[in-house]
Parts: structure tokens; C-alpha cells; sequence
């Protein structure tokens, strides 16, 4: 069964890196989970008037205020079918700041949408679309577009006055036999918001089903896309 970032990328998947293509290609099937464990050269946040934003996203798990150089992390790459049987990868990532902070996400693919769609959070109320594309050194580029805010019966496109674009790139660099990711969120209005940038080893761990863990899998499982 292919990866839910083989079917959206399709034959373009191809192009990247084999160390990446083997950490996006694994599906439920596979039964396997990648642990990375490495170091944020650095974590920043942007201006003072950002951090009422950063504060309201450690709440469900999405943004922090904190900063600083060679943090310790990990990130945990679990894929399984959800309540609803949709084929999910999680992106659950845990900083040793002063304050130890988690920075969760569940991926799926979206048929109705032709993309990723990423749900934010321990709740997935915040939904938002992603568009892929393989960077020159056959990294993974994640680009952030529409969001949508869904709780109870509510659902709305959530405005990005109060939001921000990521860029997220993934990439494996041969010469260290490591991965390396760098994120930045962006407002247009209020500028740089959030992002960091490290490097990490992935530890392929067997993990049916079963066996993953509870605090890898969401609070609820939010059915709109």
C-alpha cells in the first residue's frame, strides 16, 4: 500500500532522496514506526507582539513561545487507521526546553482535496491543507495553505490574520548520515512568527497497530476535511 505522500505526490516521489523516500513511503501496512532523536540548532520566535499567538498555541500543542540553541528533541512518525479508517501518519514532536513543549500533527490524504490535509493539535481542530514538492537536494517541502477551524458543530475557514504559512523542508544530508529539517511560520501581517532548524538519526522501531502508543494518537478524531 503506498505512503499517503506517494499518492500525492505520485511519480514525483521518485525524485527524492532514498533515505527520504523511505521515511515518507511507509504506510499502516508496513507495520513500522521512525523515531528521530537529534538537536534544534535553533529554535526563535518572532517579536514581542507574536507571543500572544505562540502562548494560545501551546494550549492544543501547536506553537510555543520558547527559544534557544542545541535543544535536545525527538519526533515520532507513527502510521494507522484512525476511527473514521483514514490512513494516518502523526508528526509528534517533543522539545527539552526550560519547558519541555510537544508540537503534534496528523497527517491524511484527502481524495475530495487532491492533497495532504495536516490536523493541528491534540483536539484537530485546526485542518489545513498542504501542498508537496522535492526540493533540488531531493528533500520533502511541505507548504502550508487554507485552514479551517472545526468544534461542535462550528466550522469555518479560519482567517489568517491570526494564523501563519509554514515551510517546512526535510532533507537528508550524506556527508553527516543524518536528517535535517528546517520550519518557518510566517503571518503577513505580523512577520516572522515561529521556526526552528536541526538535524537527527530515525530509529525504525517494528510497531503494529496495536502497539502504538496512546499519547501518539489524537483526543478525537475530527471526520471534516
Amino acid at each position: 500500500m503506498n505512503s499517503i505522500y506517494q499518492t500525492a505526490l505520485g511519480s514525483e516521489f521518485d525524485r527524492l532522496h532514498p533515505q527520504i523516500q523511505r521515511r515518507f513511503g511507509f504506510s499502516s501496512a508496513d507495520r513500522v514506526a521512525a523515531v528521530g532523536r537529534g538537536i534544534m540548532h535553533q529554535i526563535w520566535h518572532g517579536r514581542f507582539y507574536t507571543l500572544p499567538f505562540l502562548y494560545l498555541g501551546t494550549w492544543r500543542r501547536i506553537m510555543f513561545p520558547e527559544y534557544g540553541r542545541d535543544v535536545p528533541f525527538t519526533i515520532e512518525n507513527y502510521a494507522y487507521r484512525d476511527s473514521l479508517g483514514r490512513e494516518t501518519v502523526t508528526w509528534l514532536r517533543t522539545f527539552q526546553t526550560r519547558r519541555p513543549r510537544r508540537f503534534d500533527a496528523y497527517m491524511i490524504y484527502s481524495p475530495s482535496r487532491h492533497k495532504i490535509v495536516d490536523y493541528l493539535g491534540t483536539h484537530q481542530h485546526l485542518a489545513v491543507d498542504i501542498d508537496l514538492s522535492v526540493d533540488p537536494r531531493g528533500g520533502l517541502r511541505l507548504r502550508s495553505g487554507q485552514q479551517r477551524f472545526y468544534e461542535g458543530i462550528l466550522g469555518f475557514r479560519f482567517p489568517m490574520f491570526f494564523s501563519g504559512i509554514a515551510d517546512v523542508c526535510e532533507w537528508y544530508d550524506d556527508a553527516s548520515a543524518r536528517f535535517k529539517i528546517e520550519v518557518s511560520v510566517n503571518n503577513k501581517t505580523w512577520g516572522p512568527l515561529f521556526g526552528y532548524n536541526g538535524s537527527f538519526e530515525v530509529e525504525w522501531k517494528p510497531t503494529a497497530e496495536a502497539q502504538i502508543p496512546q499519547h501518539a494518537r489524537p483526543v478525537r478524531d475530527e471526520r471534516r476535511e
